[in-house]
């Protein structure tokens, strides 16, 4: 359907790319953007011909989506812009912008066990509002990245509009080479970006003397601040029965409303605070393998266990990229997830841009003609 409705609009993209150099053109319907970027397209460094030999110099990107910093994870200076300043780059022309602050957030020691990427990101997020990083640079280091995967790295990154930041960056390292061997980037391109960062003391080992920064945070990935990750657990856990009480305030002091409802053979009572839409969404979470497949286990435990999403759920699973799909389906666990309604939508985002789709119009019909307050409830990047 994308296809047949632009035809010529992906045919003029195709000639593009075989008429100019250095253009590259993602088909539709195979990810997010920046997941993309991270997976398959960002080099690190770059080289390119000048005179009778090449130039290199670190690779960099301006992305029209917030959530462009993923990339950061790689190594790779960038963030998110508007649409004419990133179409004048496009065109050749400088971005330009004022000096900011850096601000260090040092890492040590290593996640306890049970402890994942969204702990630690929503640790994160949390130490940084409160610091006050708007229009700053953040740069992580010390020896507790050594621990931290590219993927773990990415759901720190893909944060910083939500921590305020331009970008979280992470320097390149001996995981930053894993990475890219993993994504089957070339040996030669590998070879490059480590002789390159190593020759301009770009390349970061627990040796590595700190930076120096405007100003410093310290988080203990250690057993030690476990009470202060358990906070972030709790929250994410209860996030949706906050929802629903919030709007119970909403409508406090009026009637309950229990609204009966027929829809697609199933009969049922709706209330305000009912969680009406539950989507697996969202780059930050769905490009971290670790976290994905944590959710392919939970469903197949709900399964085995009897339980099943509710009638009045819209259920929806939007990964970043094809790669979650296969590796889900490699793990046996893609039927669970079905089971339990939370079906392939698409690559992209959706809920968490409010790109849901309509509910079911019985529900749609019963919350509106009875003026009720559902809730949502998204893995998204703003949890």
């Amino acid at each position: 359907m994308e296809f047949q409705r632009n035809v010529e609009r992906y045919a003029f993209l195709r000639w593009g790319q075989t008429a100019f150099q250095n253009f590259k053109v993602v088909p539709p319907d195979t990810g997010i953007c920046h997941q993309v970027n991270l997976e398959y397209l960002a080099r690190v460094v770059c080289a390119m011909p000048y005179g009778n030999r090449f130039e290199a110099y670190p690779d960099s990107v301006v992305g029209t989506d917030s959530h462009t910093t993923m990339v950061n994870a790689l190594g790779v200076f960038g963030w998110g812009v508007g649409g004419i300043e990133a179409e004048a780059a496009m065109l050749g022309q400088p971005s330009s912008m004022l000096i900011p602050e850096v601000v260090g957030f040092r890492l040590h020691g290593r996640l306890s066990e049970g402890a994942t990427a969204t702990d630690l990101v929503l640790t994160v997020t949390e130490m940084l509002r409160k610091k006050g990083v708007v229009g700053k640079f953040v740069e992580f280091y010390g020896s507790g990245l050594s621990t931290l995967s590219v993927p773990d790295r990415a759901t720190i990154a893909n944060m910083a509009p939500e921590y305020g930041a331009t970008m979280g960056f992470f320097p390149v390292d001996a995981e930053t080479l894993a990475y890219l061997q993993f994504t089957a980037r070339s040996a030669e391109q590998i070879a490059l970006v480590e002789a390159y960062c190593k020759e301009q003391m770009l390349f970061r080992t627990d040796q590595t003397a700190p930076p120096l920064f405007n100003d410093i945070l310290e988080l203990d990935l250690g057993p030690s601040s476990l009470l202060s990750l358990v906070p972030s657990v709790r929250r994410i856990a209860s996030l949706c029965a906050k929802r629903r009480l919030l709007s119970r305030k909403v409508v406090e002091g009026t009637p309950a409303k229990h609204v009966a409802v027929r829809n697609n053979g199933d009969s049922f009572d709706l209330s305000s605070g009912a969680v009406v839409i539950a989507a697996i969404t969202s780059c930050t979470n769905t490009s971290n393998p670790s976290l994905m497949l944590g959710a392919g286990l939970l469903a197949k435990k709900a399964v085995e266990r009897g339980l099943r999403v509710k009638p009045w759920v819209k259920t929806s699973l939007a990964p970043g990229s094809k790669v979650v799909t296969d590796y889900l389906l490699a793990a046996g666990l893609t039927p669970y997830l079905e089971k339990l309604n939370f079906h392939l939508v698409g690559y992209g985002c959706t809920t968490c841009i409010g790109n849901s789709g309509p509910l079911a119009d019985a529900i749609g019909a019963a919350i509106k003609d009875n003026n009720l307050m559902p809730s949502p409830c998204s893995a998204a990047s703003q949890l």
